[in-house]
């Protein structure tokens, strides 16, 4: 099986009804292009709907954090890359590049730990072997890439300077 390194399969287009008062993508779209880019990468991995409807488990996210680096606009075509970045029995960490898919340039970043739910109780439950199998070899062709820049980055602002 070939793996996509990075994983670059989702692709969209900035929506009319994406666009705010300002002209650009809302913030609030850049999640949802985001967490429809989150399916089709666990569609591929074998975690997505298929998998919730045929079991009874699926993921939530724990935790993500989003950059906002360059606008897009309405109707301007994207594409998502898509990095494993780790995991453990229970949880999944991996991070979203969104590029101009045509200027190139990088538009935003979400990184995101998500946790394996066992949806008969509602609590966390470990992953299946053959899925820990999956994301092992995943995670192993992704280490072979850079790790892209904004993963890990911590939000605020030093006080010592807004004096």
């Amino acid at each position: 099986m070939t793996i996509d390194t990075p994983f670059a399969r989702h692709v969209g287009r900035v929506r009319p009804e994406w666009i705010d008062y300002n002209g650009h993508m809302n913030v609030a779209y850049y999640v949802l292009a985001f967490d429809e880019a989150t399916d089709t990468f666990y569609n591929w991995l074998g975690i997505g709907k298929d998998y919730k409807d045929r079991t009874t488990f699926s993921t939530f996210t724990l935790e993500g954090h989003i950059t906002y680096d360059r606008e897009i606009l309405e109707g301007h075509p994207f594409r998502v890359h898509t990095y494993l970045l780790n995991f453990d029995r229970k949880r999944i960490h991996y991070f979203h590049e969104m590029y101009h898919a045509e200027e190139g340039f990088l538009a935003s970043t979400n990184e995101l730990i998500s946790i394996h739910i066992d949806m008969s109780i509602r609590r966390s439950a470990p992953i299946p072997d053959e899925l820990l199998a999956r994301l092992e070899e995943v995670r192993a062709a992704h280490a072979t890439l850079p790790v892209p820049a904004n993963v890990g980055r911590v939000i605020g602002l030093d006080r010592r300077r807004s004096k």
